[in-house]
């Protein structure tokens, strides 16, 4: 029977081999495959482009590999995005949470977008052009997602008061924020490949916001909120997958394989 190895090496200047059989990878190779990716990137196809992102970040973490080590990457522009999503300290409060969470771990930041005199803010977004759009299209699904949870529960308590429903929608959006920030804090501790270390926000990223004017933010919708739903919510959060995306009334899995 064929003995598999599997070990590691490393030469001077830091680089890697992994051997598994007759298979060698070097930290070269992957680069060049996480490069590849990268380049579908910018695809046409939405689907295409943001599955193989998806897929050069997680190759990225695994092999702590920093788009600074990717040679001919060229330099990427910090890129703004406004949303379609509006919110209120009053309405959908749990959005603000919820796109800080979704943009510190995708390499990104959020922030809040208001005319003067006016109570509604839109989210916006703002990182390295791809890792924006990336976020925004995550943030995107998890929005859909907390929606759809409401709507089950606004349905099953169609008869009670109208003030206890929004108790309800206030719980369950709250509680699925917290269960994706739990879900990700999880990963960072039992995930040993290093995600952590590459799925940070960049300098310039940070740069770009540090220079906003900050705001801060407290909703009454938090003290205002079912314990019941806010603990249903956050079991549905924790079992958030950002590589899955809904097309109408199903799920599908996006094509993460390799190239």
């Amino acid at each position: 029977m064929e003995r598999m190895l599997h070990f590691l090496v490393k030469r001077k200047s830091g680089t890697v081999f992994r051997k598994e059989g007759d298979s060698i990878m070097t930290e070269q190779n992957y680069r060049e495959k996480i490069k590849k990716l990268l380049a579908l990137s910018e695809s046409s196809n939405e689907h295409e482009a943001k599955s193989a992102l998806l897929k050069a970040k997680k190759l990225m973490a695994e092999h702590k590999i920093a788009e600074t080590d990717l040679e001919d990457i060229g330099k990427k522009k910090v890129v703004h995005i406004k949303t379609e999503f509006d919110c209120s300290k009053r309405r959908e409060a749990w959005m603000i949470s919820l796109s800080a969470i979704i943009g510190q771990n995708f390499c990104c930041q959020s922030y809040r977008r208001k005319e003067y005199n006016k109570q509604v803010a839109t989210i916006c977004f703002v990182g390295l052009e791809g890792d924006v759009d990336a976020c925004v299209e995550i943030f995107r699904y998890a929005v859909e997602c907390i929606r759809s949870g409401i709507d089950d529960l606004r349905k099953k308590s169609k008869d009670c008061t109208r003030e206890y429903r929004k108790r309800l929608c206030n719980g369950y959006g709250f509680g699925y924020t917290q269960g994706i920030k739990e879900a990700f804090e999880q990963q960072r501790k039992h995930d040993e490949t290093g995600w952590g270390l590459v799925m940070t926000v960049p300098k310039e990223v940070s740069d770009e916001t540090d220079a906003m004017k900050h705001e801060k933010f407290k909703s009454a919708a938090q003290e205002q909120m079912s314990a019941r739903a806010f603990w249903q919510g956050n079991e549905d959060g924790k079992k958030f997958d950002p590589g899955t995306k809904i097309v109408g009334k199903t799920e599908q899995k996006m094509a993460l394989g390799g190239i």
